[in-house]
């Protein structure tokens, strides 16, 4: 059973993460072909299957990080096409910088930073979920 505080943190969190979604689908949606057993934009239920991106981040205990606990961000492109490596920096930077802007919105009580750790990025800070 999970509890309903980790329920609403992970529901907002998700939330971010599809206006990402549309954002990036927005911006760079066209620049490159989908991978051929990927679902066209808006054709399922859910973007994390359809469109050439998936963004979302799971958590991690933070074991061998220097931040500790926090959410690990993913940005997939779903494509066989090469991304060159500047335009992949940008779309994380795009991420990150939306993450920055949107976190304080949807927690206003608590301190989250988004930075890298190695070769990903993650959120980390006030995970507290208060008293259970």
């Amino acid at each position: 059973m999970e509890h309903h505080a980790l329920l609403l943190w992970e529901s907002k969190l998700k939330n971010i993460f599809i206006k990402i979604d549309e954002y990036l689908e927005e911006k760079y949606g066209q620049s490159y072909p989908l991978h051929p057993a990927r679902a066209k934009r808006g054709s399922t239920a859910n973007n994390a299957y359809d469109g050439l991106f998936n963004v979302g981040a799971s958590f991690s205990a933070g074991i061998g990080s220097r931040y500790g606990p926090g959410y690990v961000v993913e940005v997939r492109m779903v494509t066989l096409s090469h991304i060159p490596e500047k335009i992949r920096v940008e779309i994380e930077d795009v991420v990150v910088d939306y993450l920055k802007r949107e976190l304080p919105v949807e927690y206003p009580e608590r301190k989250l930073q988004v930075t890298r750790d190695g070769e990903i990025f993650k959120i980390y800070g006030d995970l507290s979920l208060g008293t259970l």
